[in-house]
């Protein structure tokens, strides 16, 4: 079970966060399978309102990722311009996706947006203030092709 939990009325989840490039290395044989990148939190923050995932400059580091393109953004602050990353795997709750990557300034907690959580068929429960499988496919992860 996810350790979804809600602080201040912010719904907190669980993330794994994988360098794509190293997975695709290890999977050739190129380097060992304990050579991915990876991190780990108990702590990313589930923001319908924001679109991509988005992840701190040090963790982006961390990672290995490299920068792709910047692109313009609105933010609380404004009008701006953010660096997008080569693509990650990301898993929340046993389901897995692939998901550029959008970088945010260091003190900002991982941002799952909107584009990860269809993709990964998830909504916020705004009772439980959790992430669930979405209830109008019973829960399950299921791809609309309509």
């Amino acid at each position: 079970m996810d350790t979804d939990k809600d602080t201040m009325g912010r719904v907190l989840t669980t993330a794994m966060i994988e360098n794509l490039e190293d997975i695709w290395a290890a999977k050739r044989g190129l380097v060992g399978a304990d050579q991915i990148r990876r991190i780990e939190v108990q702590d990313a923050l589930v923001d319908s309102g924001a679109t991509l995932l988005s992840i701190p400059s040090r963790l982006i580091q961390k990672l290995g990722l490299e920068r792709v393109t910047t692109k313009k953004v609105s933010s609380s602050i404004g009008p701006g311009e953010a660096n997008i990353y080569s693509a990650v795997r990301l898993t929340i709750q046993g389901r897995s996706c692939t998901m550029d990557v959008m970088e945010v300034p260091d003190g900002v907690p991982i941002l799952i947006g909107q584009l990860p959580l269809e993709h990964l068929d998830f909504v916020v429960d705004m009772r439980s203030h959790s992430l669930i499988g979405n209830p109008a496919h019973g829960g399950e992860h299921v791809y609309e092709l309509m």
